[in-house]
């Protein structure tokens, strides 16, 4: 508001004095000073912190290797239409009756004829067919339509097996003549155990593979099934000898090597989650290194596979448990042991050549901090903080050792104390993921220290800005 002075006539405006808002200010700089902190939070790296636990991980392995058996093909002598009596899977011994041969093709037409009276299943029979199902539900695989089919052909031949005794117990104490059926009765030239299905590869030897065997395109099989034509020497069935069987699949030369030390592995049937020990055996030829795993049981629950899926059961790493992304390589002087002190505190010391301003040398204990010791090359490791390539040490005798060799250390950079601090790691095992590293060792991690999750946006002593 303005006011007026009269003075000689002449009127003079004077213009009143504002007052400085110290309130507004205070709040501009407040808000000036946020901004700008904001912006340097902003654009400041963050080190995400990853407490260290105990833990575990599985070292097993998934492959998918090839069926190896000793397998008898077996002809039809009599041409005709073929009714199995023995059910896929049964171990039938010499003189069981397998199948039937109808010369004429009037069965069927018998069959239709006759009344077979109410039929129902005994308990064994019921049995046969809860295994199958069974079998097939644990060794469903949505991705191989294929097995869909082999289900549907085992459960109908295990329903014409059952069609095909009874008719047998029908016709005990009828005429097969007067009837016009002409029926062969077929029994097994050996022992073993029956499957009703061929592919070629009866006759593989683990040293006849090569890598086009496993490829699975180009693989073919043929079912075969009750009541169908055949003729004289055409396969029939198939006998697997014994119980002793292999699973045979690809590996590299070292991983077979270190396998082949273990003499037995426990393996896993993904087919039906069974477990078992195999015999390792290591195959090698001009097409590649093949590891074989054999059996001496479980073969009748895998007489219908070529081809399966197995988890090598390696054992289990147990340690501290650390994110890959932790991990990180660094180089170090390597110092002989000779030429360090240790001393009571756990400190270290070395004696260095160091000059004066004068330029003369003198004798100077350096206190240094000591990353790791290998004791099979009797060195230390040490850092570059204190020491330069080319820098001399003394030893007790007098003798000299120049600093300049190095080597790398595995490890993972340690925060508890709010800077980036190296620490040497021994890991047992890792996978994409994660590490199981040795716990309670002289130079690396102890149970819940903190480390930075990823070990690329560190660098050596930086102060460290946490986030969990």
């Amino acid at each position: 508001m303005a006011t007026e002075n009269v003075e000689n006539g002449n009127v003079y405006r004077f213009r009143k004095k504002r007052k400085i808002n110290l309130t507004l200010i205070l709040f501009v700089l407040i808000l000036i000073y946020v901004v700008i902190v904001g912006i340097i939070y902003l654009r400041k790296t963050h080190t995400v912190r990853y407490e260290v636990v105990e833990g575990s991980l599985a070292s097993n392995t998934i492959y998918r290797g090839i069926v190896l058996r000793d397998e008898i093909l077996v002809s039809n002598d009599i041409p005709g239409y073929v009714n199995y009596l023995a059910r896929e899977g049964q171990r039938i011994a010499v003189g069981d009756l397998v199948y039937t041969v109808d010369e004429t093709g009037t069965l069927n037409e018998y069959l239709e004829a006759q009344s077979l009276g109410e039929n129902t299943l005994t308990d064994k029979e019921l049995s046969d067919f809860r295994t199958d199902i069974i079998n097939y539900i644990h060794g469903y695989d949505a991705a191989d339509f294929e097995d869909v089919y082999n289900f549907k052909y085992t459960l109908k031949n295990t329903v014409l097996k059952l069609a095909n005794t009874k008719l047998l117990n029908n016709m005990a104490n009828a005429s097969d003549t007067s009837a016009g059926v002409s029926l062969k009765y077929c029994y097994a030239q050996n022992t073993g155990i029956i499957s009703y299905w061929y592919d070629g590869y009866e006759d593989l030897l683990p040293e006849m593979l090569n890598k086009s065997i496993f490829d699975e395109r180009e693989y073919g099989r043929t079912q075969l099934l009750s009541n169908q034509l055949r003729g004289t020497g055409e396969n029939v069935y198939k006998i697997n000898l014994g119980e002793d069987w292999s699973i045979v699949f690809p590996v590299e030369e070292a991983l077979g090597e270190e396998l082949l030390e273990e003499e037995y592995i426990l393996v896993k049937f993904l087919k039906n989650q069974n477990e078992s020990w195999g015999k390792v055996d290591l195959i090698r030829n001009d097409d590649g290194t093949y590891l074989q795993l054999s059996f001496t049981n479980s073969l009748v629950s895998f007489v219908d596979e070529r081809f399966m899926d197995i988890e090598l059961k390696l054992g289990e790493e147990t340690g501290l448990k650390i994110p890959v992304s932790s991990i990180a390589e660094k180089e170090f002087f390597l110092i002989d042991q000779n030429y360090v002190t240790e001393n009571a505190n756990n400190s270290y010391t070395v004696l260095m050549q160091v000059y004066g301003e004068d330029g003369s040398k003198t004798k100077s204990a350096v206190s240094l901090e000591v990353y790791y010791y290998n004791e099979d090359l009797g060195v230390y490791y040490v850092d570059d903080t204190v020491l330069s390539s080319g820098d001399v040490l003394f030893g007790n005798d007098e003798s000299t050792f120049v600093v300049r060799d190095k080597g790398s250390l595995i490890g993972v950079y340690n925060i508890n104390k709010g800077y980036a601090d190296f620490k040497q790691i021994t890991i047992l095992y890792q996978n994409d993921e994660y590490a199981i590293v040795k716990s309670n060792s002289a130079y690396g991690l102890r149970f819940y220290d903190y480390i930075a999750l990823d070990a690329d946006s560190i660098s050596d002593d930086q102060f460290i800005s946490q986030s969990k």
